[in-house]
């Protein structure tokens, strides 16, 4: 028995990860009930939390101190071999063409618009790539699965040949079969008027420049505003009277229509840009090169297999009952894979989907192997004329990872907008 007023103190030690201490202090006096008092004074040796924010602080001041002695060692060895550094290079000429630019460009350009073609085309056979890409891999992926022996067959075999080939040496080979295959442009062959092949490329009629065009693409994007307004009254409508609305027919109508308006309001200006053939090589009209067609053609036809994959797998995830319930409300197969199918497949598809997105995006980086000038090209040839290696591959770098942080970012977004919402 303690004193009167005497004091016992004892430590408990526990924890997760380390020692915790608490000191409970028991004090009696007379026949008064002890008193327990809990101090929360912890040492932060033996707090996990406060161990792990030094641990992240050390962990990032390492890190600082390592990039720091990489950057300072290798301004050193750039100035010790007299190499330049910066990008003060922008705004000199650059002194070479580039063989297709979607704006104008000539050799006395700047550096920085060379490499605003060279992204420009990037975007271009990225983003028309995707498109193709889905559609191409949503077709075979839903023939795969089709009642048809021989559709199903023949896209199992496409699936199969495409993805055990290289993109690389699909590239190549497409390369090839456009460039070997077909004449020069003096025996172009013109399989219908003003379109002609050649081992040049494809070269066929396009308008004649008109303001009207302008005005036609936006009223287009109106249109395409105008069409997501409309969907989204239609369906309020239907969730709160059960009635459908004809919103196929409608917007097509307004995608068609109000352009058509335009173009006849403007004039109708029907002046076609023919091509013609001058000396060695047409002038006028457009041309799609046996470099673009053939990394275009690689990657969507390599790119669409796994995508294929992808949206079978999608499909068989979706419980058999959906279909069954679907087929016993009298809907059409059509439909049945339109309105019930699809949508909850899509939840399980968008992931994988995102990932062979980025992949065609990385592999268009291929295109310097087939001669088109990308941004790799260019940026390749800036680096060889500069001799500013590490702006260059930084540039590539940054570049490409905006692209890929741009596509996750708009794919997740849409993940979340057909994800299920519990309620």
């Amino acid at each position: 028995m303690p004193p009167p007023g005497g004091t016992y103190e004892k430590i408990f030690a526990f924890g997760s990860s380390g020692l915790l201490s608490q000191s409970l202090t028991v004090a009696q006096e007379g026949t008064d009930s002890p008193e327990i008092t809990a101090s929360a004074k912890i040492p932060f040796w033996y707090d996990p939390n406060k161990r792990a924010i030094i641990y992240q602080v050390v962990v990032l001041g390492m890190v600082g101190l390592v990039a720091y002695y990489l950057f300072t060692n290798t301004l050193a060895n750039l100035e010790r071999q007299n190499i330049a550094t910066g990008f003060g290079f922008f705004s000199k000429q650059a002194s070479f063409e580039i063989s297709e630019s979607p704006i104008p460009y000539s050799a006395a350009d700047t550096y920085a618009r060379a490499l605003l073609v060279g992204v420009l085309n990037t975007i271009k056979v990225s983003f028309i790539g995707i498109v193709v890409t889905v559609l191409l891999g949503t077709f075979i992926g839903i023939a795969r699965l089709s009642s048809n022996w021989l559709v199903a067959k023949l896209s199992a075999v496409y699936i199969e040949v495409m993805q055990d080939i290289p993109v690389l040496l699909q590239l190549v080979f497409w390369y090839a079969v456009f460039y070997e295959s077909f004449p020069p442009p003096r025996q172009a062959l013109g399989p219908i008027r003003g379109v002609y092949l050649s081992n040049r490329g494809m070269v066929f009629a396009v308008p004649q420049m008109h303001p009207v065009y302008g005005y036609m693409a936006l009223v287009f994007v109106v249109g395409c505003l105008a069409v997501w307004v409309l969907r989204r009254w239609a369906k309020k409508r239907q969730e709160k009277t059960g009635q459908s609305f004809p919103l196929f027919l409608v917007s097509l109508a307004i995608l068609l229509l109000l352009p058509l308006a335009t173009w006849l309001v403007g004039g109708a200006p029907l002046k076609m840009n023919v091509p013609r053939l001058v000396g060695f090589n047409f002038e006028g009209g457009t041309t799609l090169s046996p470099e673009f067609a053939a990394l275009l053609l690689g990657l969507v036809l390599y790119t669409a297999a796994f995508v294929a994959e992808i949206v079978r797998a999608g499909i068989q995830a979706v419980s058999r009952g959906q279909v069954e319930a679907a087929m016993s409300l009298g809907l059409r197969p059509g439909k049945v894979l339109r309105l019930v199918i699809l949508p909850q497949a899509l939840r399980v598809i968008i992931p994988p989907l995102t990932s062979q997105m980025l992949n065609l995006i990385k592999n268009s980086t291929l295109a310097i192997a087939i001669g088109f000038p990308d941004f790799v090209s260019v940026a390749n040839t800036t680096i060889n004329q500069t001799g500013q290696a590490i702006e260059g591959v930084g540039m590539i770098m940054v570049v490409y990872l905006f692209f890929s942080l741009s596509t996750s970012a708009v794919m997740n977004w849409y993940n979340k907008k057909v994800a299920l919402v519990e309620r």
